[in-house]
């Protein structure tokens, strides 16, 4: 029976979304400090699932719980794809949507489609289970919104940037809301089969 998972991060912002979809589980998501571990290894992948394979591994190597880990990234296809698995250390931090916007001031409107990313990875002693999501918009010209981090500011979905939704709308079409919801669906399943076996 799974009832408690480090989630291979400190971000509180990824906590608290992986704890809103996980929570009707009754799964006790728990941070790397909150589990005492201080690790944070190369993110030397390709790709989105091999940098949360490695993340996911470097951690289930100091712990006897079940690791979730994810990577994600906004993927801008006049930028060939850019900034993607590199999108945490493109721009300074807190600078994200400014550098992204003078790097796209001469793309006009109707070429700005892009695509957040994102590949959750959950491992166990017997298990790696990997799990994706994607949320296709495009970048606006301007920040606008309060509510998000990192690019949301910039990244238009039906009229309105991801920064300017609530919580539990964002969740409903991000690209980690869908891999969770995934995982969700994974993790039920297993704990009923566990619980069935008794």
């Amino acid at each position: 029976m799974i009832n408690k998972i480090i989630m291979a991060t400190n971000n509180k912002n990824k906590l608290r979304e992986t704890r809103d979809i996980l929570s009707p589980l009754g799964i006790e998501v728990i941070s790397l400090s909150d589990a005492g571990i201080d690790v944070d290894p190369d993110e030397t992948g390709e790709t989105f699932e091999e940098n949360a394979t490695i993340k996911a591994q470097a951690v289930l190597e100091l712990t006897d719980l079940p690791v979730i880990a994810d990577d994600s990234g906004l993927c801008v296809e006049a930028l060939g794809g850019r900034p993607g698995v590199h999108s945490a250390r493109t721009y300074p931090e807190h600078e994200e949507c400014a550098g992204l916007l003078e790097d796209m001031k001469d793309i006009p409107e109707g070429s700005r489609s892009a695509y957040f990313q994102c590949v959750i990875v959950y491992m166990d002693k017997n298990a790696c289970i990997v799990f994706s999501g994607k949320c296709e918009g495009s970048i606006g010209f301007e920040q606008k919104g309060e509510n998000g981090f990192g690019y949301d500011p910039v990244f238009m979905y039906e009229g309105r940037t991801l920064a300017e939704m609530s919580e539990d709308e964002k969740n409903s079409i991000s690209h980690r809301g869908a891999a969770l919801r995934d995982l969700y669906e994974y993790l039920k399943e297993r704990n009923s089969e566990e619980n069935a076996d008794k």
